[in-house]
């Protein structure tokens, strides 16, 4: 009977093409990635889950060290009149800011903020850090939890409170600024499409989309399966905003007292949500396996049989060196039921290990991307594994980039988008003059927002299919996480 309830409880996900919401609802609870929290909005990350931001955090910030960044940590209250002080910043933030308002029993002087974002604090050291020339440039990040009292909340895509990195440099000019900021978007888009099997599309945002006080903001965006667009990572050139408001100045060169330039770049926990949404199918989560908590699980068959757990904490101890591998040696669990559970978790590679495994010396594997079965010699194993591993990466990603490919339309009739924005139709193509009025236009009437001006333009037309004027750009539309 105990197994029998098992077996439903693998089985019971609903299918994406019924409802997708609930696809993805009853996959991060079934695959205990993550539970609701008793605060609204807020969710527990479970250890699984949280084993797929370990592997996000452990590629990234590889890479910030080795572009000469450096971790620190800032508080995470913040005096109000910081906020204050930059009003476009305040403007943007203010309807997600929770306010603390006691300390004990006692009110507070001042009402403290818990940070939705980081810069005015950052900003504020910087300024009594910086002093000349010499001190630039200023190349800290943090790995940290925000607050923003969203009204619509989703675990991993949209909570209340979110693990995430917040990159703050500044920098002795316009350039080397500009410069940084595109840097870390390349960075995000290596973790993104070399790590996580993610294809992105990289691009400006539109004014209206714009990170609140920055002179320039720069996007990643990927398609997810229901065909919505999510915002992958964002980095933006502050300009000097952030430098004049909190007086961030230093004596150059030429002995004169100058304001430095500034960026913020950042990602954070949406992109788990990412992960399940570009790669998950009917059976669960699919795990890119460079960043797959559990790269390879081993599986004894006929564990009771003489040799066989022998065997398989061999074959586990000589796959730790290279992976991370999980030896399953539960108890009261059948063969078939662990299969199903670890299919739904997603695990890239399982490795079965029985009787006749063992006569024939070799192992049978399952790779969880295709299902596809097939034995593997024990000799050179690992070597193999490796590769193999390569290879789903390569097949993930290529899976996913076809399918944005072939949902993505150019169109630049008015009409024609309209209707298509009917449904979720995925990524659109077309032309825009450049003005705020017609993006607040399209919002209104379509419930499509432009995601980019991409780096890659292509001229669909001379015209705004909205107000008919001269285009400026090609930009990308969609419905959005």
């Amino acid at each position: 009977m105990e197994d029998k309830k098992q077996k439903k409880f693998v089985k019971e996900i609903t299918s994406k093409e019924e409802d997708f919401s609930q696809w993805y609802t009853d996959v991060i609870l079934k695959t205990d990635m993550v539970d609701y929290a008793p605060v609204r909005g807020c969710m527990v990350i479970k250890p699984y889950g949280y084993g797929v931001w370990e592997g996000i955090k452990d590629v990234t910030d590889r890479r910030f060290k080795e572009t000469g960044h450096k971790n620190a940590y800032f508080p995470l209250l913040i005096p109000e009149n910081f906020l204050q002080k930059e009003a476009d910043h305040f403007e943007g933030f203010a309807p997600e800011v929770l306010w603390v308002t006691h300390g004990g029993s006692e009110k507070l002087s001042e009402r403290l903020f818990i940070r939705p974002t980081s810069e005015t604090i950052i900003c504020t050291m910087y300024s009594k850090w910086i002093k000349s020339y010499r001190d630039l440039p200023v190349l800290m990040n943090q790995w940290c939890n925000v607050i923003r009292w969203e009204k619509t909340t989703r675990p991993f895509l949209r909570t209340a409170e979110f693990l995430w990195q917040e990159g703050h440099t500044v920098h002795e000019t316009y350039d080397e600024a500009q410069e940084e900021t595109l840097q870390m978007l390349e960075i995000y888009r290596e973790v993104a499409e070399d790590e996580l099997a993610m294809p992105v599309i990289l691009g400006e945002k539109s004014i209206g989309e714009r990170f609140a006080g920055a002179d320039k903001t720069y996007t990643m965006e990927a398609m997810m399966y229901d065909g919505k667009a999510l915002q992958a990572g964002t980095s933006h050139n502050l300009g000097q905003n952030f430098a004049k408001m909190f007086n961030i100045q230093f004596l150059d060169r030429d002995g004169k007292l100058k304001y430095g330039w500034s960026t913020s770049w950042g990602i954070s926990t949406r992109l788990i949500g990412g992960i399940i949404m570009v790669h998950g199918d009917n059976r669960g989560l699919k795990m890119p396996p460079r960043i797959a908590p559990i790269q390879v699980v081993v599986l004894p068959i006929a564990s009771h049989k003489e040799g066989v757990m022998d065997k398989a904490y061999e074959l586990f101890t000589q796959l730790k060196e290279d992976f991370r591998v999980e030896l399953d040696d539960r108890e009261g669990y059948s063969a078939g039921w662990k299969f199903n559970e670890w299919e739904m978790k997603g695990v890239p590679l399982r490795l079965e290990i029985g009787p006749r495994d063992i006569e024939k010396n070799q192992v049978t594997a399952v790779r969880r991307d295709t299902l596809e079965k097939f034995t593997l010699p024990l000799e050179g194993l690992n070597e193999k594994i490796a590769e193999i591993l390569d290879d789903i990466h390569d097949t993930m990603f290529k899976i996913a980039a076809n399918h944005r490919d072939e949902n993505t339309h150019e169109s630049i009739d008015y009409d024609e988008i309209k209707e298509m924005a009917k449904g979720i139709p995925g990524f659109i193509k077309t032309m825009w003059c450049g003005s705020e009025e017609c993006e607040e236009k399209l919002k209104s009437d379509t419930g499509l927002t432009i995601r980019c001006i991409p780096f890659e333009q292509k001229h669909l037309g001379d015209n705004c299919p909205i107000c008919g004027k001269e285009a400026k750009h090609m930009v990308y539309i969609a419905k959005a996480y």
